[in-house]
């Protein structure tokens, strides 16, 4: 199609009459394509979308997808109870990082939380072709609707899924062993030598891989281990793990807790038996958030850049989307940031 435009006409803010006009179709024909319309033939969209190029109608993102026929959208899935998803601030780091990533992007963000009565309304969402790719983003991983799913759509895990650790997918997490790792380690070198751990639940790949990184950096040290019991990721199950730990024999000089909500309950239960932290027992945990700045003392803890999780998440599916290449597994960076927790 040879397409003629007049000075004046490049002067002025494009219409849509123009576009269609210039296209030589009908007004509803232009916006049906412009809005991404089925009810279209290949001809009218060629026609239309040469037309926008050609005026300057639209943004460039619209243009490519016109083009490409793609959607413009990725949605973000969160496969937990709606509940604990509002609850566990991690979701709305997670979340506000990826947004304002996808904001500098041709990308639109979109959130879903998994329907707890019918998994399978959700998961039909993102297999009709509404949005062009996923983030799945779960404590406890998601089912493996999702394996099948990433065979047929770009899809980001934010956690690996049980059964996934061989899969052809991608994940973008944080080290949780060497997360785990960092902690204990402080604790063992500010002089503790009975560790006790308070894990994630271990039905989560966190809550192995953080059980794990305590293990090991004991095992390194020499030191054997000072008991642990398994939490929730609340602040009243840190509470009923660390009151199950004072009741048995095992002594311990410190205790690493694998999340900052668990971390904040077990220090007042520690307090409430007249136990001083650090003097008497110190304490590090993950996650530098609310949980760990608003105790008193405040909490030792390694920083998992939450937020930066949320945009690397991001970063890869638009990548994934648009065709390049990207690590099946990319791991988010973690600092340790000191607090009066465990103070010499």
């Amino acid at each position: 199609m040879n397409i003629q435009t007049t000075a004046s006409s490049r002067s002025q803010i494009p219409t849509l009459r123009a576009v269609a006009e210039l296209a030589g179709v009908s007004t509803s024909t232009a916006s049906r394509v412009i809005t991404g319309s089925p009810q279209v033939t290949e001809d009218s969209v060629a026609r239309v979308t040469a037309a926008i190029a050609e005026l300057g109608y639209v943004p460039n993102r619209a243009a490519r997808s016109l083009v490409r026929r793609q959607p413009q959208t990725i949605a973000m899935m969160i496969p937990e109870r709606t509940a604990e998803f509002f609850a566990d601030p991690y979701f709305a780091e997670v979340i506000q990082g990826a947004a304002a990533y996808a904001s500098s992007t041709d990308y639109s963000l979109t959130l879903l939380i998994e329907s707890e009565s019918d998994p399978e309304k959700t998961h039909q969402v993102l297999s009709r072709g509404n949005v062009g790719g996923a983030l799945i983003l779960s404590h406890h991983s998601a089912s493996e609707a999702y394996f099948t799913l990433s065979r047929s759509l770009p899809v980001v895990f934010g956690v690996r899924p049980p059964g996934g650790e061989d899969a052809d997918i991608h994940v973008v997490d944080v080290d949780n062993v060497a997360a785990a790792a960092l902690a204990a380690g402080h604790l063992v070198e500010r002089g503790a030598v009975r560790v006790a751990t308070i894990t994630a639940p271990l039905d989560t790949s966190a809550g192995r891989e953080r059980l794990q990184g305590w293990r090991d950096t004991l095992e390194s040290a020499g030191l054997a281990p000072g008991g642990w019991e398994e939490g929730d990721y609340t602040p009243a199950g840190g509470a009923a793990a660390m009151r199950r730990l004072l009741e048995r024999a095992d002594t311990f000089d410190a205790v690493f807790v694998a999340s900052a909500q668990m971390a904040s309950g077990a220090l007042g239960v520690l307090q409430s038996r007249g136990v001083r932290v650090p003097e008497d027992v110190a304490i590090a945990t993950l996650d530098n958030n609310y949980f760990s700045t608003s105790t008193t003392p405040p909490l030792t803890t390694v920083d998992l850049h939450t937020e930066e999780k949320g945009a690397m998440m991001v970063q890869a599916l638009v990548r994934l989307i648009e065709g390049a290449t990207v690590d099946t597994e990319v791991f988010v960076p973690i600092t340790l940031v000191e607090r009066e927790s465990t103070a010499l």
